[in-house]
């Protein structure tokens, strides 16, 4: 970046908790490594630490409100910002703040960047403009290759616009060998797993995009009856979902089998207590970072057919396919992949880390945001990226 410290924003709604937030924090370290000056705008939240401790500083303001007139107000309150920190660039993540920042950029001349972290629904004529905001940016950043085909699909904009940059994780955090024994025995007591037992687990929150319930029917026609499945997340604002699943449970007579164990701090740990981890999704997902952070643990992935996991899971290899909201497929394939010689699960574990340690570290994800930053920054530099060529 550039010897004069610039300044970058980043907005959001909130910082309670989830990908959007965690690649927020991941920036933020990021950008201050980088020399610049690491800003964070949202309606707070318990990870407002984390920013602080990453070396950004945090200002409150509500962007997770999608009232036009909170909208229109917080796209004064973050020109004032612009203005008094003299900001360079305002990066959103999200479409209510996106809203504001665009038009506060308008108004200041500081540089709008997007990301485009998933596929946002339009079942109503208004929702395109509304998600339209996520296209205007300087630079419009895709998680995947599938995720860049949609923007230029439904929004045409001009492939030298866009990057693909992937998220990523910590391979040092995301590491199996750095699980020490009483991490999962902890785990393991509190979540009452019973020893020498298959375990599957589907991180993610309770929602009905997320498949659980896809699962559990899995579960109930797998022929490995002793198999449990551990349910990882919370159901936050969701307790219609959270008493569907808990009927289903019970209608499938699966209550000694399913722990629904919530929101877990330590995924690392987690996913080492497991046998075979599911991406069970019924709706495309952009990226899927759920999927990645199994292979890191070389854990056994099976994923649905669709969206980002066809690129992070090659079938056979690094994991395994099956098709959207298939329980009987999905049951086959836990049973087949159960079935599986320890030694064959080894080599599909090492080769699935090794691509995970290839193309989806958190590194390489800042790396590659901090390069766009910068051809922003020093538009003399500015190239057509390989990334966007993908969609070229």
């Amino acid at each position: 970046m550039s010897n004069t410290a610039p300044v970058i924003l980043q907005v959001l709604p909130a910082l309670h908790g989830g990908g959007v937030e965690r690649s927020t924090i991941e920036m933020t370290q990021a950008i201050a490594r980088a020399g610049g000056i690491p800003l964070v705008a949202s309606a707070g939240g318990r990870l407002v630490r984390a920013i602080e401790r990453a070396g950004g500083e945090h200002v409150m303001l509500p962007l997770s409100s999608k009232n036009p007139w909170r909208i229109w107000r917080n796209a004064g309150k973050l020109a004032a910002l612009i203005r008094e920190r003299q900001v360079r660039i305002v990066h959103a993540r999200s479409r209510a703040p996106a809203w504001s920042a665009w038009l506060a950029c308008r108004r200041t001349g500081a540089i709008f960047v997007t990301t485009c972290h998933g596929i946002y629904g339009e079942s109503v004529p208004f929702k395109h403009v509304y998600n339209r905001v996520m296209a205007r940016g300087a630079r419009v950043i895709a998680n995947s290759a599938y995720m860049a085909r949609h923007i230029v699909d439904r929004y045409g904009i001009p492939p030298e616009r866009l990057r693909v940059i992937p998220r990523g994780l910590d391979p040092t955090v995301f590491d199996p060998d750095g699980v020490a024994p009483d991490r999962m025995a902890r785990l393991a007591q509190g979540w009452r797993l019973p020893d020498g037992v298959p375990t599957i687990m589907l991180p993610g929150r309770i929602s009905a995009l997320k498949g659980q319930d896809v699962v559990l029917r899995a579960l109930a026609q797998m022929r490995h009856k002793e198999a449990v499945c551990v349910l990882v997340g919370g159901a936050e604002g969701r307790p219609r979902a959270l008493a569907r699943l808990e009927h289903l449970i019970a209608e499938l007579g699966l209550n000694a089998r399913v722990r629904m164990v919530g929101h877990c701090e330590d995924m690392p740990a987690a996913l080492m207590l497991s046998d075979v981890v599911v991406n069970a999704s019924v709706e495309p997902e952009s990226f899927g970072r759920t999927i990645i952070e199994a292979q890191a643990m070389r854990r056994m992935v099976v994923a649905t057919a669709h969206g980002g996991a066809l690129e992070t899971v090659t079938p056979d290899i690094t994991g395994w396919l099956v098709p959207p909201g298939d329980a009987a497929a999905l049951a086959a394939r836990l049973d087949a992949v159960l079935d599986m010689p320890e030694v064959s699960r080894a080599v599909v574990g090492l080769r699935a880390r090794a691509q995970v340690e290839q193309h989806y570290t958190v590194r390489a994800m800042q790396d590659a945001t901090i390069a766009a930053y910068t051809e922003l920054l020093s538009p003399e530099s500015t190239t057509v990226s390989e990334a966007a060529l993908i969609v070229a």
